[in-house]
């Protein structure tokens, strides 16, 4: 599989060894690139919300989350584990949303104490 070669989320969600390793590559070289450069601005990072790997990855991260409990939410669904194309099609829709603009987040509710 070439490194540059477009995936699709269900590849992604069965290879998250490549997956995180991508991403990794890619927070390197912004690190690198913002270290060099503490002026510098980076415009242009929306790609990276909405490319697969990123967003496996922070599925992956989500979902080893036992701390958070997102209550009142329908959009997301449950967190499969061991099962990467039972979510493929919620990543995809998600993907979709970003690209389009149409995405809103659920509102966070603060805990009152």
């Amino acid at each position: 599989m070439a490194e540059d070669a477009p995936m699709n989320i269900g590849a992604v969600l069965e290879l998250p060894l490549v997956a995180r390793q991508k991403v990794l590559r890619m927070q390197t070289k912004l690190h690198c690139w913002a270290a060099a450069d503490r002026g510098r601005r980076f415009d242009d990072l929306f790609n990276l919300v909405a490319d697969p790997c990123f967003l496996a990855v922070a599925w992956a991260r989500v979902r080893e989350n036992t701390g958070a409990v997102v209550r009142g939410s329908t959009n997301a669904p449950p967190l499969y584990r061991g099962q990467p194309r039972r979510c493929c099609g919620f990543l995809e829709n998600l993907r979709e949303a970003l690209r389009s603009g149409t995405f809103r987040p659920v509102p966070v509710r603060r805990w009152r104490y």
